[in-house]
């Protein structure tokens, strides 16, 4: 389970997280949702340690993302915003790096390579280097990165950006694989159809802040809508925002 308590963090004059709390339960998908500079990706980068609150605390299965980074990383896996990859080395060379980074060595090393290669059908790109990939197949490279140590939890920034619809469709089949297993994920989006069609429960932030939570159909209940977009546009649209 992701818990985060009472976040703040500013940049010069701007508050990005003002007191921002919620929970992402394990086995579910979480959404968090909100217009541009909400903060949602201001907090997935304190969950996952690339940033430090100011105040609060970002715990991973306990572990606080501020006081023990290293620890709390090796709880989750991190499918970025930009699918940064190293184009000289071949799909297989990056896999068993990242899995190399989180402790993994010998047999376990080349069975988990395997088989994440497996899983997302790769054989065909396993030996070849990344340079030149479609943005789907950077994809695929960029999720196999994230999932080869088995992690427990899975953070992903706005992950259908620039993707085609079949990669769309594939990237959502393995997000539900992943949630039956058991797996916590978190991710941003500002996609409604793809968070109304995936998410267990919604987090809508405005100004740094939870402006509700629920389940896709208790936001709209909330707000007298039928559907998610419109629900948000209501959610966000009011200065105080509407607790769930």
């Amino acid at each position: 389970m992701i818990n985060v308590q009472r976040l703040s963090k500013s940049f010069k004059e701007v508050q990005a997280l003002d007191n921002l709390s919620f929970s992402a339960p394990d086995g579910q998908i979480t959404g968090l949702l909100g217009p541009n500079g909400a903060g949602k990706t201001t907090c997935l980068r304190i969950i996952y340690g690339l940033l430090k609150s100011e105040q609060g605390e970002a715990l991973i299965n306990g572990i606080d993302a501020n006081q023990d980074p290293i620890n709390a990383r090796r709880q989750i896996g991190i499918f970025p915003d930009k699918f940064g990859l190293y184009e000289r080395l071949t799909v297989r060379e990056q896999i068993r790096y990242f899995a190399q980074l989180h402790g993994l060595s010998g047999m376990e090393l080349e069975q988990r390579t395997e088989l994440v290669i497996n899983q997302l059908d790769m054989s065909s790109l396993a030996n070849r280097k990344s340079a030149g990939f479609s943005q789907g197949q950077r994809m695929k490279v960029a999720l196999a990165q994230a999932l080869v140590h088995n992690p427990k939890h899975l953070i992903l920034d706005e992950p259908s950006r620039g993707l085609d619809v079949m990669s769309t469709r594939i990237l959502r089949d393995i997000l539900r694989e992943q949630r039956a297993q058991g797996t916590c994920i978190l991710f941003s989006s500002h996609v409604m159809q793809e968070v109304a069609a995936l998410c267990d429960r919604v987090v809508v932030m405005a100004k740094g802040r939870v402006a509700a939570e629920g389940t896709p159909q208790e936001l709209c209940e909330l707000t007298g809508e039928s559907a998610l977009e419109e629900a948000f546009v209501k959610i966000i649209g009011s200065d105080e925002g509407i607790a769930a």
